[in-house]
C-alpha cells in the first residue's frame, strides 16, 4: 500500500504558501491604510477647524478709534490675546513678536501685531496704548466693552478667565498662543509659547510670503 505522506507534504506545503500569501496582502493593505491617514497635507478635520477660527468684530484702539476685522483686511496679522498687568506670558510673547519682526528686515513690515486686552474692567485704551509702546515695535492695541471682548475670544476659540487673588484683587488666566491669520482674514498657522524661535521665524516668514 503506498504510503500518504508525500501527497500530505504538499498540502502542507500550498497551505504555507498560502498563509504567505495573504499576509503580504495584508500588509500591503495596511501600508496603503497608513499612507493615507499620514498625508502631507494633513487631516479634513485641521483644514475645517482653521475655517471657523476669526470673524468680524468690533473693538477700540489705545487713540480711542474704533476697529472691525475690515480694519485689518488684505493683510497678515499675528493676534494674541492677554492683559497690561500680566508678568510672564504677556510680555515674553509680545517681546518675542518684536524681536522676530526685526530679524525678517523689510518683511516684518508685513504683518500686523495685534494685541487685544481680556481685562477690560481695568485696561483703559490709555493704559494699552502705553503697554504697547513699551515693546519699540508697532503693536495694535485693543479693547472694547466685555460683550466684545467675550465675542472676539470666542470667534478665535481663546479663552480667558478672571481668577481671584489674596486682598480682594484678581488676575487673568488666558490662551498664551499667537494666531496667524493671512490676508483673507483665515488662520494660517498657531505659535505656540513654548516653541523655539526659530519655528515661530518661520511661521511668520510663511505668513507674509503667502
Amino acid at each position: 500500500m503506498a504510503s500518504p505522506q508525500p501527497a500530505d507534504g504538499a498540502a502542507k506545503r500550498l497551505k504555507t504558501a498560502r498563509m504567505i500569501l495573504w499576509l503580504l496582502v495584508l500588509l500591503a493593505a495596511g501600508a496603503g491604510l497608513y499612507a493615507l491617514l499620514n498625508r502631507s497635507e494633513g487631516p479634513p478635520e485641521a483644514a475645517g477647524y482653521a475655517d471657523t477660527v476669526g470673524g468680524p468684530f468690533t473693538l477700540t484702539a489705545s487713540d480711542g478709534s474704533t476697529v472691525t476685522d475690515q480694519t485689518l483686511a488684505g493683510k497678515p496679522f499675528a493676534i494674541f490675546f492677554g492683559f497690561t498687568r500680566c508678568p510672564d506670558v504677556c510680555p515674553t510673547t509680545l517681546a518675542r513678536l518684536a524681536q522676530l519682526r526685526g530679524r525678517m528686515g523689510e518683511d516684518g513690515d508685513g504683518f500686523e501685531i495685534v494685541f487685544v486686552s481680556v481685562d477690560p474692567d481695568f485696561d483703559t485704551p490709555e493704559d494699552i496704548g502705553r503697554y504697547v509702546a513699551l515693546f519699540d515695535t508697532p503693536i495694535l492695541g485693543l479693547t472694547g466693552t466685555k460683550e466684545q471682548i467675550d465675542a472676539i475670544v470666542s470667534a478665535y476659540h481663546a479663552f480667558y478667565e478672571k481668577v481671584p487673588t489674596e486682598g480682594g484683587g484678581y488676575t487673568v488666566d488666558h490662551t498664551a498662543s499667537v494666531f496667524l491669520m493671512n490676508r483673507e482674514g483665515k488662520l494660517q498657522s498657531i505659535i505656540d509659547h513654548h516653541e523655539s524661535a526659530e519655528t515661530s521665524l518661520e511661521k511668520l516668514e510663511r505668513l507674509v510670503s503667502a
